[in-house]
């Protein structure tokens, strides 16, 4: 299991270094390569990651609220902890709140629980996506606005990738090709960007920060996932997906976001590098748990 969660986690660090070095040789100016990420490549992957995939959304319900439930009570867990980390509350709140769902969880509930897992890994990526991207604007810019989450690409292309699934549609498979080489340019964008912004950053305040947020995210996520679950009456797989799903370390997306309404994208990318890392020592003890 080690090793597996290694070979997940080697090409995270692989790419973050390529954009470190490159950083500290060339300082790219990255901003409109991340702009590009937010308004094309990462729609692309999330419309060909949901339309792709078919939701039985009424057998998982008490999965998707478990999630919804883990996702926000990790952030309010993490709203008062901030001020004695010295972390911006809306930094250590994103990363507390968003995992690694996709790049890290699915990979990981397939190889441990087999295919039973794939529906249950869906909507919990499916609760996740959709709760970023809500919440982001507001937690990270400042402002709210219901008329203005519909024009912002990520939210039209979940809510369309939703709708083509449940309608059972099968999308012109030229189309989805063409998203998905689109979609394949997101998640090494954004951790070559990643490494990029690290390269700017001074290492005193990255360990700091990287720490606090490494430990917060698991343990807020794991705690809640287990009372949810006790009282929920979650039993048998269901209970042992959501708690895995607490263990998971922040999403590289939180980066992302940070960086577009630049909300501390130092400190953001620091907790996901070292959250990630330290995936090698929460992961297989939240297996050792339930397994």
């Amino acid at each position: 299991m080690l090793y597996r969660i290694v070979c997940i986690v080697f090409p995270l660090f692989a790419v973050v270094m390529a954009g470190f070095f490159y950083a500290r040789k060339r300082n790219p100016d990255m901003s409109a390569a991340n702009r590009a990420n937010i308004e094309i490549f990462l729609p692309a992957l999330i419309f060909a990651g949901l339309a792709d995939k078919s939701f039985n959304l009424a057998d998982k319900l008490p999965l998707a609220f478990g999630a919804a439930v883990v996702v926000i009570g990790s952030g309010l867990l993490a709203w008062p902890l901030a001020r004695p980390l010295r972390v911006d509350p809306r930094a250590l709140v994103s990363t507390a709140m968003f995992s690694n769902v996709g790049n890290m969880g699915l990979p990981l509930m397939l190889f441990t629980f087999g295919e039973r897992a794939l529906g249950a890994a869906v909507v919990l990526a499916l609760v996740v996506t959709v709760l970023q991207f809500v919440v982001s604007p507001w937690l990270l810019g400042g402002r709210f606005s219901p008329g203005a989450l519909w024009r912002e690409p990520f939210l039209l292309a979940a809510a369309l990738g939703i709708a083509v699934s449940l309608a059972g549609i099968a999308p012109w498979p030229p189309l989805m090709f063409a998203c998905k080489l689109l979609a394949d340019v997101s998640i090494g964008l954004m951790i070559f960007s990643l490494g990029a912004r690290l390269a700017a950053t001074p290492v005193g305040s990255m360990l700091g920060a990287g720490l606090a947020g490494a430990v917060v995210a698991p343990v807020t996520g794991m705690s809640l996932a287990w009372l949810f679950g006790t009282l929920a009456g979650l039993a048998g797989p269901d209970m042992d997906i959501l708690f895995l799903f607490g263990a998971l370390p922040p999403a590289v997306s939180c980066f992302i976001l940070a960086e577009r309404y630049r909300c501390e994208p130092d400190k953001v990318a620091a907790i996901v590098v070292i959250g990630n890392a330290s995936a090698l020592a929460f992961i297989p003890f939240a297996l050792a748990l339930r397994l």
